[in-house]
């Protein structure tokens, strides 16, 4: 019987899902939807084959938007414990950088920009094979633009920072899930938490002693 995977991602302004059958797409939806990610996502799964019954799951864990990270990863788990499939994820930026490198004619280093909160945004470098040569962090423009390692930027926030570093080289990206088959092997089972990359806008009220 073929193995079935279900890849979720609704990490960012984007909401997909994508069916694979032995790695092979088999069935997927794409959508630039912003926000109302809740509403989309289940319909979007039940209209793939077999309303997406799957053998496994994996989904975005972001950094991304808080809830969109919330809502994919509590869709995954409550699928995984329905269907008794196993649930793993990936990290979003490890995603548009395979992406990036998919598109190029030859593969180059590339600086991963996405867009955050408060005006920040999630930045990585990663090597010409995929792999991140540093980690993941939430800084605002001048800083991020500092700790570029790349002249190729890629990402929903490469044309913003590569215009303000006059670099003419960038892909504007969003994850999709179709492409998570593009993943390195050691990038598409991690552990299926959530990835915020900075310190949540509200922190827990401290007890009165």
């Amino acid at each position: 019987m073929a193995h079935r995977i279900l890849s979720i991602d609704t990490a960012t302004t984007a909401c997909s899902v994508a069916l694979f059958e032995d790695h092979a797409v088999f069935a997927s939806y794409y959508e630039e939807i912003g926000r109302g990610h809740a509403e989309k996502l289940i319909p979007m799964i039940a209209r793939l084959p077999n309303k997406g019954r799957a053998d496994q799951i994996k989904v975005n864990c972001g950094p991304g938007s808080f809830t969109g990270v919330r809502i994919g990863l509590s869709a995954a788990k409550a699928l995984g414990m329905a269907w008794h499939a196993k649930i793993s994820g990936y990290q979003c930026l490890d995603l548009v950088a395979a992406q990036a490198l998919a598109e190029m004619e030859h593969p180059a280093p590339v600086y991963v920009v996405m867009i955050g909160g408060h005006g920040e945004y999630f930045v990585q470098n990663f090597a010409a094979d995929g792999h991140s040569v540093d980690g993941l962090m939430s800084l605002p423009p001048e800083q991020a633009l500092q700790r570029a390692k790349a002249d190729h930027f890629a990402g929903s926030g490469a044309e913003i920072l590569a215009k303000l570093s006059d670099s003419t080289s960038f892909q504007t990206l969003l994850p999709s899930a179709e492409k998570s088959a593009l993943l390195r092997n050691d990038y598409r089972y991690v552990e299926a938490s959530p990835v915020y990359g900075r310190e949540p806008d509200a922190q827990p009220a401290q007890q009165v002693r």
